[in-house]
């Protein structure tokens, strides 16, 4: 994957977090959990599809770019929400039904640098 010279745009990521303990403690089947993300990820863009950003996203579908961390529970992707939303990131938080389960959230695809700072605390999914 090539870096971004100087003077290049930035590269457009969507991030997507999932709460590590449905598999890891809740003993979620990891199918299941990877349904969210991909629910969670269509449902961002699909709310924010007229953003220039998804926009610009949705056409380079080849080199599409995701990075999907892990939040240790609900109450800690519960306060990630909140804070996006304070910080005005466009995200969408997945809540699965009927069982009323916050289970991840997807932001609206968007440049790293600009988001990144807010996800620090979160690693890499596992």
């Amino acid at each position: 994957m090539a870096a971004a010279g100087a003077g290049s745009p930035s590269r457009l990521v969507q991030y997507v977090v999932v709460r590590s303990d449905l598999v890891h403690k809740l003993s979620w089947p990891l199918g299941a959990v990877i349904t969210q993300a991909c629910h969670a990820a269509t449902a961002a863009i699909h709310l924010h599809y007229g953003d220039p950003h998804t926009q610009q996203y949705l056409a380079e579908l080849d080199s599409m770019h995701k990075v999907v961390l892990g939040a240790p529970d609900e109450a800690a992707l519960s306060g990630l929400s909140e804070t996006l939303t304070q910080a005005g990131v466009a995200h969408k938080l997945w809540i699965e039904q009927p069982e009323n389960i916050p289970t991840c959230l997807a932001l609206k695809p968007c440049p790293k640098e600009t988001v990144q700072p807010l996800l620090r605390k979160f690693k890499l999914f596992k």
